[in-house]
């Protein structure tokens, strides 16, 4: 039986490396004019939420500062942006070993998420889900902030031919924000046409009707929601007219560790289009291999449900500057750790991956540009640069040949 699996793996490695040019420039110079499936994509979450005090968002150093601004000793992000092919950069109060003052971007910039997506194109990665956290939401500068970068990223999306749709983050929600959440995705819906393809192509689809994430529902961290006010949600979207993805906790289908041990979690799921556990943090490089069976079994289950699965994969974590020194870090261990997340996603038959993130800088999972030579930190804080060996695209790389690959096995199918 290894025999077979290791002689499977060799022609999936085979075919892929064979075709990985000619797919390569046909992909990239002819996506498609409409994504009316998940299924062949490789797509990112991502956050948008990082502020400066003169991009005209009036939300200050918001994401970047710490609990004395955003400066030498007081900052939240681990990573620096490699900022080079950015058109507009903001000035900090850091600076490079020569001197130099250390610059960075505004997610609020539209040049900003232009550029990003400018990079999903170039790199074949698919596109992203536009986080919205509840919590934010409520507060109208904040609200008005995403308002405007999801603005940014319909054109942006547009213009580069990526596939876009809406993630809602279910963190710091209360039960009483059910009712805020569906006028929300009705105010989006509205303004950006996502049941019309003749106004909207951008827009993913799934299961013929347009896709919304729904993150964090079965979680058992004492949440002030629960699993009724998550059926309101699904019960919501569905009857305007929305395909579901469902965010769960790594444990979703044993119901153990972190998930409720509730059955309605399940009954959830399968109300559901997709199903995308959270695996941040749960695993290195060293203990992925027996962490993976969880992923094979994860799609057993969804096979015989007919639930989507959409493995996650994250380059690595560091979170240090916004928990203190000695907290939880993960190793990107020069981008191997990443790629054999990916690698197993496509050997155990997944048809649809989840990056978690594409500019997450905050917990150190980012997969776009970042530097290797990092600003000076300041006592009590550092700055993680990329591999110094690894260019500060390898990420982007990474992810674009695992899309790649599962578009040339979708076709062999």
């Amino acid at each position: 039986m290894e025999s077979i699996k290791i002689k499977t793996i060799s022609c999936l490695a085979a075919v892929c490396v064979s075709c990985l040019c000619m797919a390569s420039q046909t992909y990239a110079s002819e996506p498609p004019e409409r994504y009316e499936t998940y299924q062949g994509l490789v797509m990112a979450g991502y956050q948008g939420w990082f502020n400066t005090p003169k991009d005209g968002a009036n939300l200050g150093w918001r994401h970047y500062g710490g609990k004395t601004g955003f400066c030498p000793g007081s900052c939240t992000v681990d990573m620096w942006p490699e900022t080079s092919e950015y058109p507009v950069l903001y000035s900090t109060e850091f600076r490079h070993e020569n001197g130099d003052v250390a610059k960075t971007f505004s997610s609020h910039d539209p040049s900003t998420v232009d550029t990003h997506f400018r990079w999903m194109e170039e790199y074949g990665i698919d596109g992203v889900f536009m986080q919205r956290f509840i919590c934010d939401m409520k507060r109208k500068n904040i609200r008005a902030h995403f308002d405007h970068v999801l603005d940014c990223a319909m054109t942006s999306a547009d213009k580069h031919h990526r596939a876009i749709a809406i993630m809602y983050d279910l963190s710091g929600m209360r039960s009483e924000d059910v009712d805020f959440l569906l006028e929300d995705i009705d105010g989006i819906d509205k303004k950006h046409n996502l049941h019309n393809r003749d106004k909207n192509n951008s827009y993913l689809y799934h299961n013929g009707k347009p896709l919304v994430a729904v993150w964090g529902v079965g979680f058992n961290d004492g949440r002030a929601y629960g699993l009724p006010d998550a059926a309101k949600i699904i019960k919501g979207l569905k009857n305007k007219g929305f395909s579901i993805m469902l965010g769960v906790p790594t444990y979703w289908r044993e119901l153990r560790e972190d998930t409720e041990n509730d059955s309605k979690v399940h009954d959830l799921i399968l109300q559901c289009d997709i199903v995308m556990p959270w695996f941040v943090g749960r695993y290195n490089e060293s203990g992925f291999k027996d962490f993976s069976r969880n992923i094979t079994q994860d799609l057993d289950w969804c096979n015989r449900n007919r639930v989507d699965y959409a493995p996650l994969c994250f380059p690595g974590f560091s979170w240090a500057n916004m928990k203190g020194e000695g907290s939880f870090y993960i190793p990107r261990n020069h981008g191997s750790f990443f790629k054999a997340q990916l690698d197993n996603a496509l050997e155990c038959g997944a048809k649809m991956i989840y990056i978690a993130m594409f500019d997450e800088i905050d917990e150190g999972t980012a997969i776009f540009k970042c530097a290797s030579k990092v600003p000076k930190a300041g006592k009590g804080t550092t700055f993680e640069p990329i591999d110094e060996d690894s260019e500060t695209d390898l990420y982007l790389r990474l992810a674009g040949d695992a899309s790649k690959k599962l578009k040339i096995l979708q076709l062999n199918k």
